[in-house]
């Protein structure tokens, strides 16, 4: 068979798979914070109103949302439009690297279980402000495994590289980049945390997000894991603001209906309280996504741009 041809079955093959891991991903959101509940039973999904189980036509990834109308076939209730869009995400992700590195295929599987790991992370801390530990703890144990199984996959880290001296990455440079990241990428969030709680008398970092850079570091090395600390910052300052826009624009109008003298005092308060819960896994979830992915490509166009 053609090269081509097999590297595009497979990209579109790798995409479908996506889609049903994104369908599974939606159940592993749902239950994973859950005291009590487990991931793996029951097996097949239920309407979480009525408990009734879903045959397999009701589980085909965004078509059954679809044809259902968005509703539960039992009970009518709502079936929220978040069910279709990670599935979707998760397609996306998944056709996303296959399309990188096609000819890697056990990279591209190494990616997409680190991608729908972050898909799981920003949708739990969305919900619950937190980052499971199955999915922190869990990168921070695969990430020295995957050093030493495919030390290429550090073959664009700068320490990596140095260590090498010029040679391929072996399973000491990756384990060394991957420990090196791990400890930076913790790190500098964990100082950032004592930092703001000395300043503002309260917790400016959870551990969650601490954990999570640091499996991210863990997997993406010291070089790449700044630059996935820098996009999530920037991220995440847009966003904030943004937010904080919309707040002020949305207490302002209820402001001006009720005709309130003391409104803007309440309003501004509580903008400020609003602003100040914002999670910052989901910001991190994305630059660590974006390094992993594309570091190898990006990281060497930024060196070009940096050398005298």
């Amino acid at each position: 068979m053609d090269p081509t041809v097999s590297e595009a079955l497979f990209i579109g093959w790798w995409a479908v798979l996506g889609l049903m891991v994104g369908s599974f991903l939606n159940v592993v959101i749902a239950r994973l914070p859950e005291e009590g509940e487990s991931v793996a039973r029951p097996v097949r999904s239920r309407c979480p109103r009525c408990r009734t189980t879903l045959s397999w036509y009701e589980n085909i990834p965004v078509l059954s949302w679809l044809a259902l109308r968005a509703r539960c076939r039992t009970c009518r209730a709502p079936i929220s439009w978040r069910y279709p869009l990670v599935e979707l995400l998760t397609g996306g992700l998944f056709l996303w690297v296959a399309l990188e590195r096609p000819e890697d295929p056990a990279v591209v599987a190494l990616h997409s279980l680190v991608l729908a790991g972050l898909v799981v992370a920003t949708f739990v801390d969305f919900d619950r402000y937190e980052i499971p530990d199955e999915v922190s703890l869990g990168g921070c144990v695969l990430a020295p495994l995957v050093s030493l199984a495919l030390p290429r996959v550090f073959a664009a880290d700068g320490l990596a590289r140095a260590l090498s001296e010029g040679a391929a990455v072996g399973r000491f440079e990756a384990l060394a980049a991957c420990l090196a990241g791990m400890a930076l990428g913790g790190g500098i969030l964990l100082a950032i945390g004592w930092l703001g709680k000395r300043i503002y008398g309260a917790e400016a970092m959870g551990l969650g997000d601490v954990k999570l850079m640091a499996a991210g570091g863990g997997l993406v090395g010291p070089g790449a894991v700044l630059y996935a600390l820098l996009l999530a910052a920037l991220l995440g300052s847009i966003v904030g603001v943004l937010n904080m826009l919309r707040l002020l624009l949305e207490l302002r109008r209820r402001v001006r209906q009720r005709g309130r003298s003391d409104g803007w005092g309440r309003s501004l308060q509580a903008a400020r309280l609003a602003g100040r819960y914002i999670p910052f896994g989901p910001y991190l979830a994305v630059g660590i996504a974006t390094v992993l992915v594309r570091w190898e490509a990006d990281g060497a166009a930024l060196l070009r741009l940096l050398e005298p």
